[in-house]
């Protein structure tokens, strides 16, 4: 399984691009991939998107960086190296279909399945399992990153989104989900809290 998260310069894959891409190996910790790109020429950029990932206007069309194009191409030659090509995470076809737009984008043969772990989804059965209500906003939920990492005793200050540092994040909740140990080293000062009342509050 491969924990992957990007961060793009906007929501839509078909126009906007991919900014950065970071990866973790669920079977190795150590093994981590993270590159940043440019902008493709034309790609939409949305103000509220730089907002979260904290790229300014002027790194995203740094001529000096790598393209989009390179990136994937550099994603995919890390990802055959290990032994399951799984991708996962939190709301991963978002993340997925940007790696993949790309991919078609460069005629760049895509062999990744369709079918992916989706976080979010993992997380809410395993509320609902322990008879946890997960939290709701517009009669939606609002299970995101930040209340899946509280709930997994996870105590760390998310400023702008970084895609490596979320895709460990991310790993770690698998790991504790999943198998009830941490994954990260840095993580492992934290108590895995089941048996604990957890607070959550929707957002």
């Amino acid at each position: 399984m491969i924990i992957v998260d990007i961060e793009a310069s906007g929501t839509d894959p078909n126009k906007s691009s991919l900014l950065s891409v970071g990866a973790v190996d669920f079977d190795n910790s150590d093994n981590r991939f993270y590159e940043e790109c440019k902008i493709f020429d034309g790609a939409h950029v949305e103000g509220a998107a730089l907002a979260v990932n904290g790229f300014t206007k002027k790194e995203i069309t740094d001529s000096l960086k790598k393209t989009d194009r390179e990136v994937v191409i550099l994603f995919l030659d890390w990802l055959f190296k290990c032994k399951d090509w799984t991708l996962a995470g939190q709301n991963t076809s978002f993340d997925r279909d940007f790696l993949m737009y790309t991919a078609y984008r460069y005629h760049i043969n895509w062999p990744l399945a369709h079918r992916t772990i989706d976080l979010h989804s993992i997380a809410y059965y395993h509320m609902v399992k322990r008879g946890v209500l997960p939290p709701q906003k517009n009669n939606h939920s609002a299970v995101n990153l930040d209340t899946i990492l509280k709930y997994c005793g996870i105590e760390v200050q998310r400023g702008k989104h970084n895609a490596l540092e979320d895709a460990l994040l991310e790993a770690e909740a698998f790991s504790r989900l999943f198998n009830e140990k941490p994954f990260i080293d840095e993580y492992a000062q934290y108590q895995i809290p089941w048996r604990e009342k957890v607070d959550l509050v929707s957002p």
